[in-house]
């Protein structure tokens, strides 16, 4: 891909897109595309030289403990795409959020456009295939769990309980794309489904187990009550409440 000529988004001087860092303010430069006519532009412009159009709101920041990216070992580089805050690595692509950052990722429509917007417009040239192993995670560097997102979607991310989710690649973008679609709304009801079954199974075997116990215990004489009876009948008419 040819070069062309940017203006820095930190100094406004003229720098050439395939540079990574401004020869006259030293800033680091990232390119990415317009949404609108997929021009090159510098991550964190406001709007695009070519169109006009504005940019999505991209800070970038200098941090000191962001961590390595757990595929190629590069330091991540830390990301706020309008209100969802990533680290990201330039060399595979990969993503880097926190469990809380993810929650709110998958829950919230606006933030889900801005990234799904952000990362359909990076410019990465080739996107590495990744290996199926476990990798580290980039904070405390213990093997992290690999995990079917919502059991169902097919997309494998790995999983660190007290530090956070990473991504490989598109992977943030299929879970999206997943999500916008109805997926996740889907598992969610399918998981209510299987516990209420769970549950009503389990409710059946104790019945079952507190019957065979009545029967096993020596009885004395019994007799008839109607109205212990019709209670029992009625009592039985009315289960506690199902919570779903």
């Amino acid at each position: 891909m040819a070069s062309e000529s940017l203006n820095c988004p930190n100094c406004g001087g003229a720098v050439a897109s395939d540079k990574s860092k401004c020869e006259f303010c030293g800033s680091r430069l990232k390119t990415v595309a317009c949404a609108g006519c997929l021009g090159l532009m510098f991550l964190g412009s406001k709007f695009c030289d070519h169109c006009g159009r504005k940019a999505s709101s991209v800070e970038v920041f200098t941090d000191q403990n962001v961590g390595d990216c757990p595929r190629c070992k590069r330091p991540l580089e830390s990301l706020r795409i309008e209100a969802t805050a990533v680290r990201e690595c330039m060399g595979c692509g990969g993503f880097w959020t926190s469990a809380e950052t993810f929650e709110s990722l998958c829950s919230d429509k606006g933030e889900q456009s801005a990234v799904l917007n952000f990362i359909g417009t990076q410019t990465f040239e080739n996107r590495p295939e990744t290996a199926v192993n476990y990798v580290p995670c980039p904070d405390c560097k213990q093997l992290m769990n690999r995990s079917n997102f919502a059991r169902s979607s097919g997309i494998i991310i790995d999983l660190c309980r007290q530090h956070g989710v990473w991504f490989d690649s598109t992977e943030l973008l299929k879970i999206i794309n997943f999500i916008d679609k109805g997926g996740l709304a889907r598992a969610r009801e399918k998981e209510k489904i299987t516990l209420r079954d769970e549950r009503d199974k389990l409710r059946d075997e104790q019945r079952k187990l507190a019957l065979a116990e009545r029967r096993s215990v020596p009885r004395g004489p019994r007799f008839f009550n109607p109205f212990r009876t019709a209670g029992n009948i009625i009592s039985a008419l009315f289960d506690p409440t199902d919570p779903w």
